[in-house]
């Protein structure tokens, strides 16, 4: 694929993602500060609703976000990886399962999980374990759980789309974690992916604490506000019609929603809140979008390419999109 052509050329890939982003989002934000001064939005209706749907999206998202700052930045320092090594004595029929409810215990982003399945491959826990637990604890940890529940409180569809998007996300996690485990039993990590233990760190744990927190913070809020400036965008300016036509085609609907969730790139801890902004799309379309995107998006695709050996990405872009869509059809034919 053309992405992991070039970033595999950039030795630190997923800091020029991270760069680009980051360009972007000062860029946003000062056309945002020039409109403010000079058009007086709140006398311009398509202004006014722009920053109203952007501001309500960051002030519901941001807290969730912090707290998964938090709880990431304490994993890193104080958890070992070594942890884990229980799992990876476990009977291998079980050790899928196992990983996959393990992320229930580690609160941290689609980002902060790749190095924390890399260190537990390099320290020996079988590839397709360390893959099950790094997509499945975005989705199945409290953090997530509780930010989805606020986002759809209230709603008729809250039960589906909180066990609905735990449980999915244990399904689709263990069959890519399976077909990893199948087609590369070895060789996960690229040769050149270094890794960095924390427990070999000299620098004092709370210095280190606060060093992760910010890092964190920052690279995950960077992604909220571009994800809801462009949310907010697609609901100013894409005519009601479009939306309400694709929203009511049961396979596009489902696919459009996976491709924004790809696109906008959100982090885990806030994607619920965007998700449930799109009301023209039904439960189903929301949780293709909700389960696809802590999975496969762009700035996973450049960690994942810097970190695992090749094909990775590709493996886990097909696996990953084929079991969301007849999951997600399964859950629209059921749910109606």
């Amino acid at each position: 694929m053309a992405l992991e052509t070039d970033l595999r050329a950039d030795p630190h890939p997923e800091a020029a993602v991270r760069d680009r982003t980051w360009a972007w989002v000062l860029l946003m934000l000062v056309a945002v500060a020039v409109a403010a001064r000079e058009l007086h939005p709140m006398q311009i209706s398509w202004l006014r609703n722009l920053l109203i749907v952007f501001g309500s999206l960051l002030i519901e998202a941001m807290p969730f976000v912090a707290l998964g700052a938090l709880v990431s930045a304490a994993i890193e320092v104080f958890v070992p990886a070594s942890s884990f090594a229980k799992i990876a004595r476990l009977p291998r029929a079980v050790q899928l399962p196992a990983a996959a409810f393990a992320g229930m215990a580690f609160p941290v982003c689609e980002c902060g999980s790749v190095p924390v399945a890399r260190r537990l491959a390099r320290k020996g826990l079988s590839p397709a374990a360390a893959v099950t637990f790094m997509l499945a604890a975005p989705i199945v940890n409290p953090v997530v759980i509780a930010s989805t529940y606020v986002a759809y409180r209230g709603r008729d569809s809250l039960a589906l789309m909180v066990i609905g998007r735990f449980t999915l996300g244990l399904i689709v996690a263990m069959c890519v974690g399976w077909v990893i485990g199948a087609l590369r039993p070895d060789g996960l990590l690229r040769a050149d992916a270094s890794i960095d233990d924390p427990d070999d760190v000299d620098e004092p744990r709370a210095q280190r604490f606060f060093t992760h927190l910010s890092g964190d913070l920052i690279f995950m809020a960077r992604f909220l506000i571009l994800g809801a400036f462009i949310a907010a965008t697609i609901q100013t300016f894409v005519p009601a019609s479009i939306a309400d036509r694709v929203a009511t085609l049961p396979v596009l609907s489902l696919l459009a929603m996976m491709f924004l969730a790809f696109i906008l790139s959100l982090c885990s801890e806030s994607d619920a809140f965007v998700a449930a902004s799109f009301t023209a799309f039904g439960p189903s379309a929301q949780l293709a979008f909700l389960v696809f995107g802590p999975m496969v998006d762009l700035k996973l695709g450049a960690l994942y390419v810097g970190t695992y050996s090749k094909g990775f990405f590709r493996t886990v872009l097909v696996v990953v999109t084929a079991v969301t869509l007849v999951a997600t059809l399964w859950v629209e034919v059921i749910w109606g």
